[in-house]
């Protein structure tokens, strides 16, 4: 439990309130194009499967690219990345509203153009995300989180419903092309702002090294797994909700796009409420209870949807629907935030972003799916048991509580003078620590050293060891291998000061005045492969 700080403290830093004011005329272009594009396609075809691919195709490439993007965002400057990102989606946007106009669009040309603005958003996300501890401090970035839900469910409680009455009067064309020009109010915000420049040290890694150490670093997160995977498994249940609506509201219904849009908007007003109760929320309860309330809420909600027989009857689901959206997505992406240092934080939002969304991609073809081979209240009903599953996960793997480890750089580590003239390719590294440990200090050392064993791997060592010496038992040689002399230095660089707190524990168990020796070698293989070979007695 933590102190409820006020939900609109994130405002009062300039730069933020200039992007997050920014934010909310280009979501309210984005959710006026969701109408346009999902009822566009109720209109091409009769299909319920080809309706929910709308809301798949535009999360499907945050699955495909949202890693890679999370790898751009640590590498590069985000707010340069933000930008292109938002210029591609404005041009996008112009040729989807001109293709409408000209009556070009089928289904699958439809489809394409809503993957082309997915994959923007995948561009734009990771750094968008990443970017919130340049804007507030770290008191504020739980607020901040949330403040960013709520710019886009304030406008979800207009947006859709102004979007059904623009596809209404003058057709899907005009709805896309207010959304090119909403694209523009976050490129002007972000040419504007200048963000803290960062001081590096090293070039920026290769794409793929920096993917691979991204994944490698989740995978060596266990609160990361837990938050992430729960992540899954809510986007899997809750995206039947959104996926279905615009079936419910023409086929259930008898609804147009305004009722679509009207349900939209019921849903968002719900969100709004969630994320200004959420502080008081976090400070009462435990994550897990949060979680495991918002997965229940929903399904109430998603089942209540599928109980409806008017748009008055499903207000309630939809509002306790839209609350609990924003409760468990904003407590998710905090709980990464918080739990990862800033060299990887765009990537390991990615990483959550990408199991998310691709849970949303893939449960709105699984939903839409069912509806289409059974009913839609079917797969309603079959959407909100799962997620009462995925809520009774917590009994036996309940969420961590927010962290409030120091993930600043622990900046101990100082490059030694070499001898060898090394590149920065140079490689593979060997490096060697000699503990002087007591016997009596035995038991504490090897529990601490498991701990660093996962520090070292996670931080992107490899074959790491512990080796005790037979004839000096008390000396204990902690081994591992990077590949290259550059990768070494990034390694010691990403050491944060709650992982150095490791070192000083367990330098009070080392013996002597000294810290442990250090050898750091470069391998050279100067034996033929065959000699190798182990030798056979004749």
């Amino acid at each position: 439990m933590t102190d409820a700080r006020s939900p609109l403290a994130p405002l009062s830093h300039p730069n933020f309130r200039l992007i997050w004011t920014a934010t909310l005329v280009s979501n309210l272009g984005s959710l006026v194009q969701g109408v346009g594009a999902a009822w566009q396609m109720a209109e091409l075809t009769s299909s319920e499967r080809m309706v929910a691919l709308v809301q798949a195709s535009t999360t499907l490439p945050i699955l495909v690219l949202a890693v890679a993007a999370g790898a751009v965002a640590d590498n590069f400057d985000r707010r340069r990345v933000m930008l292109a990102a938002q210029g591609f989606m404005a041009v996008v946007s112009a040729l989807l509203a001109l293709a409408a106009w000209a009556e070009v669009l089928g289904p699958w040309r439809l489809l394409a153009f809503t993957f082309l603005l997915g994959l923007g958003s995948a561009l734009h996300l990771p750094s968008w995300q990443a970017s919130m501890r340049d804007l507030v401090p770290r008191e504020d970035l739980p607020a901040a989180v949330t403040l960013n839900s709520v710019s886009f469910n304030l406008m979800r409680s207009i947006g859709p419903a102004l979007g059904g009455l623009i596809v209404a009067s003058y057709g899907p064309a005009a709805a896309f092309g207010l959304n090119a020009v909403s694209y523009l109010a976050v490129i002007y915000a972000l040419a504007r702002w200048r963000p803290p420049q960062e001081d590096r040290t090293l070039p920026a890694e290769n794409l793929g090294s920096a993917i691979l150490a991204g994944l490698r670093y989740v995978t060596l997160s266990p609160n990361l797994v837990l938050v992430m995977g729960r992540g899954f498994l809510f986007g899997f249940g809750g995206v039947a909700l959104m996926a279905l609506m615009p079936l419910v509201a023409r086929d259930r219904l008898g609804g147009d796009a305004t009722s679509f849009g009207l349900m939209l908007g019921i849903f968002g007003l719900g969100a709004i409420g969630g994320a200004f109760l959420s502080a008081r929320i976090r400070a009462a309860f435990r994550l897990e209870t949060i979680v495991a309330g918002s997965f229940a809420a929903f399904a109430a909600g998603t089942a209540g949807l599928a109980l409806a027989g008017s748009i008055l009857a499903a207000v309630p689901g939809l509002m306790i629907a839209g609350a609990s959206w924003v409760l468990a997505l904003s407590n998710f992406n905090v709980s990464t935030q918080l739990a990862t240092p800033r060299w990887v934080v765009g990537r390991a939002l990615a990483i959550y972003q990408s199991l998310a969304f691709g849970g949303m991609a893939l449960g709105a073809w699984v939903w839409g799916h069912l509806a289409e081979a059974t009913t839609i209240p079917t797969a309603l009903y079959s959407a909100a048991a799962f997620l009462a599953l995925g809520g009774a996960i917590g009994f036996f793997l309940p969420m961590p509580a927010l962290s409030d480890a120091n993930l600043d750089p622990a900046n101990r580590f100082n490059a030694p003078a070499l001898r060898l003239d090394l590149k920065a390719r140079s490689g593979p590294i060997m490096v060697m620590v000699d503990w002087d440990i007591p016997p009596d200090r035995t038991e504490p050392f090897l529990a601490l050293m498991a701990e660093r064993r996962r520090f070292r791997r996670r931080d992107g060592a490899r074959q790491w060891a512990l080796l005790r010496d037979l004839e000096n038992p008390d000396l204990w040689v902690e081994s591992y291998h990077v590949a290259t002399w550059i990768e070494y230095l990034r390694h010691n660089q990403r050491r944060t000061a709650t992982d150095a707190t490791n070192f000083d524990r367990l330098m009070e168990l080392h013996r002597g005045p000294d810290k442990p020796r250090v050898h750091r070698m470069i391998e050279r293989g100067t034996v033929p492969d065959r000699d190798d070979l182990p030798l056979l007695d004749p």
